[in-house]
């Protein structure tokens, strides 16, 4: 796979994600000021990826009759800026401006209630199987882009699990954080 394609983030939109709508968010608190990004794994059903599934759920269309697992999510209304699917391509659920319902209770360095502040992004994965090398490559490339849109994140990204450690595993012990920390300093000294 090429290096992935995105140019910038305008009125908070991912110039080159596909662009798909979710109804689960609501405005940010008026003095948030983005400063964080999660980063989740998410596969539906578990530990299995393609099928569109995590798409519909974000969307409040999942068939919960398709699998049993989607019966103990029904009802649960959730959604992330960004989903980054196995192949690299990124979908955009929620503008970066309003608020995605992707942290729960959470908390980052004290301050509470995470989703006010942070920017989400599923990675379509699990906590037991590694990621792809095309995940790592759009995800570097859109932390990049987000750091310029909202230069208060800088080195502030943190695992769900980070956040949320009584409730939460992902993005799980199978994601790189030595690779990513590497490839985004890669990035950025080739930027400078």
């Amino acid at each position: 796979m090429s290096q992935p394609k995105f140019t910038q983030v305008q009125a908070g939109r991912l110039e080159g994600a596909t662009h798909i709508a979710s109804p689960n968010f609501n405005a940010r608190p008026v003095d948030a000021q983005i400063e964080l990004i999660v980063i989740h794994n998410i596969s539906l059903p578990p530990s299995q990826f393609g099928g569109g599934y995590i798409q519909q759920f974000f969307q409040n269309q999942l068939d919960c009759s398709l699998h049993p697992y989607f019966q103990t999510i029904q009802g649960m209304q959730v959604s992330a800026h960004l989903l980054i699917l196995r192949s690299g391509e990124v979908i955009q659920f929620v503008n970066f401006k309003d608020r995605s319902w992707h942290a729960g209770r959470s908390s980052y360095l004290a301050q509470p209630e995470c989703n006010d502040y942070s920017i989400g992004i599923e990675l379509e994965g699990s906590d037991d199987l590694p990621f792809e090398t095309e995940q790592y490559q759009s995800l570097v490339a859109v932390i990049q882009l987000l750091r310029q849109a909202y230069p208060k994140i800088q080195n502030h990204i943190a695992g769900h699990s980070d956040i949320a450690p009584k409730r939460k595993t992902d993005p799980g012990p199978c994601f790189d954080w030595p690779l990513l920390r590497q490839l985004l300093s890669e990035k950025t000294a080739s930027n400078e």
